[in-house]
């Protein structure tokens, strides 16, 4: 009974409009979308303005990262 109801679900292309739906992301707003790039132009503009005047020394080691815990 399982097996046939699975089968009939495979053949119905219902599973893979779930699993697409599932994960999909809604489109961001236009107005959400400028502001995210002014902020990251702006944190941009602080950062390079921070290391210019030795405020700020950039450690590689801290950057963030896949393997940033080792």
């Amino acid at each position: 009974m399982l097996r046939r109801f699975s089968k009939t679900l495979q053949r119905s292309k219902r599973l893979v409009e779930i699993k697409e739906s599932r994960f999909r992301e809604k489109p961001k707003s236009h107005k959400r979308a400028k502001d995210e790039a002014l902020k990251r132009i702006t944190n941009r503009e602080k950062r390079q303005y921070l290391e210019r005047i030795g405020k700020l020394v950039e450690d590689k080691k801290k950057r963030g990262g896949m393997h940033s815990g080792r």
